[in-house]
């Protein structure tokens, strides 16, 4: 995976970089996840990967490049100011899955006779 800055526009006002990337993932194949993306984004600003917020990803239908944006901020206090819940949560970590038990059936599976068998309807009286 090659990551490439297409161009930086510095925003003072919100204190921080706006980044338009292009990504190469010829070896991989599939779209990276954002993760990976992130990481080498900040390797490539030679920042901490809690400062770079992806903003939007995609690849172009039938090739290995990707293009996408990126915010950079100055500092972590910063882009909590800023950047929506949403993309917080979208540059996560995965939740690690514990293993449950598996859940004992409670309801009974009906039997052929039981869906095969008309359900009778309230009659009405005549008057």
């Amino acid at each position: 995976m090659k990551v490439e800055i297409v161009s930086e526009k510095e925003n003072p006002l919100l204190k921080r970089k706006e980044v338009q990337f292009r990504v190469d993932h010829d070896q991989t194949g599939s779209t990276p996840p954002r993760l990976e993306i992130r990481n080498a984004i900040a390797t490539t600003l030679k920042v901490t990967n809690d400062l770079v917020f992806i903003k939007k990803f995609t690849t172009k239908t039938g090739t290995s490049i990707a293009f996408g944006i990126a915010n950079v901020y100055d500092s972590a206090e910063q882009s909590k100011l800023i950047e929506p819940d949403y993309i917080v949560k979208r540059h996560l970590p995965p939740p690690e899955k514990t293993k449950e038990e598996p859940k004992a059936e409670t309801a009974k599976p009906a039997t052929v006779e039981e869906k095969d068998k008309p359900k009778e309807q309230p009659k009405e009286e005549k008057k």
